[in-house]
């Protein structure tokens, strides 16, 4: 599924266009990523949580070649299904 036929989905569940609701999306998927970027923790219930992790500096091989290299410091973008959401599946 992408965004536009989640949008449909939602749109013919709620009554409104398709624009409307591709704007109601986008609107909500920006609130996210602008938190995410602040290093908020964004929890929906029911859903799950979105949480940005700190992966320290760690060492690893070139699988190309097997010599040893240094992975970079990083952040990454979490998620973790609530109890509910689990369940579904």
């Amino acid at each position: 599924m992408n965004t536009k036929d989640l949008a449909k989905q939602v749109a013919d569940h709620l009554g409104t266009t398709e624009k409307q609701t591709r704007d109601l999306l986008d609107a909500v998927l920006n609130a996210i990523s602008q938190a995410a970027a602040a290093g908020d923790e964004i929890n929906l219930p029911g859903f799950g949580k979105f949480k940005v992790k700190s992966m320290s500096e760690r060492s690893g091989r070139n699988p190309a070649t097997g010599e040893p290299i240094t992975i970079a410091a990083s952040k990454k973008l979490t998620f973790a299904p609530a109890k509910a959401l689990k369940d579904r599946l």
